[in-house]
């Protein structure tokens, strides 16, 4: 069975994060949510050992499964990386260097990362070498001077996945990865 680590965070776009963990499950991936914290929550509340609820970019609660830690998240422990949306979401997992590292290594372990909408800004700040990505339009000036930016629903380069938000060509692809 293929493993799975959806990252989550205050801001997430709930609809990128439940659908694609749902997709995901149906397709029979065991997938598991880390919540990441906003860098003041972090520096403030070091010693949580329970995630809270993340509160999605609509004001809904989402409780994840594990608090977010970079030994638990190693590559060798899963198969896909997924990093949704959601303009405040994607701000904080894109700042947070844990989360650069753990891209940049997820990648060159060979395994797949993927970017819905305003996460690929991750790619960008993961300093990802130039190849094709695409993004929600919101977030496009930022990575198209560094990237080789499409307009198309969903991009793939080797095995960085970018869609431009959710829907059903992502989550076909997500799932065909997991096959």
């Amino acid at each position: 069975m293929k493993k799975v680590l959806i990252l989550l965070a205050d801001g997430t776009e709930e609809m990128e994060f439940t659908i694609t963990y749902d997709t995901l499950v149906r397709a029979g991936a065991s997938c598991t949510s880390a919540y990441v914290p906003a860098q003041e929550r972090t520096e403030a509340n070091s010693t949580f050992s329970n995630p809270p609820f993340a509160k999605g970019s609509r004001g809904i609660n989402i409780l994840p499964d594990t608090y977010f830690s970079p030994q638990e998240a190693s590559p060798d422990k899963y198969d896909l990386l997924v990093i949704p949306g959601g303009a405040k979401g994607a701000e904080t997992m894109s700042t947070s260097s844990p989360v650069q590292h753990l891209v940049r290594e997820y990648l060159r372990e060979g395994k797949h990362v993927g970017m819905i909408c305003a996460g690929s800004l991750t790619a960008l700040t993961s300093a990802l070498p130039k190849q094709p990505v695409t993004s929600h339009p919101s977030v496009k000036m930022q990575l198209e001077k560094d990237f080789e930016y499409s307009e198309e629903p969903v991009v793939v380069s080797g095995n960085l996945v970018t869609s431009r938000g959710p829907g059903r060509h992502s989550f076909e692809l997500f799932r065909n990865m997991l096959q």
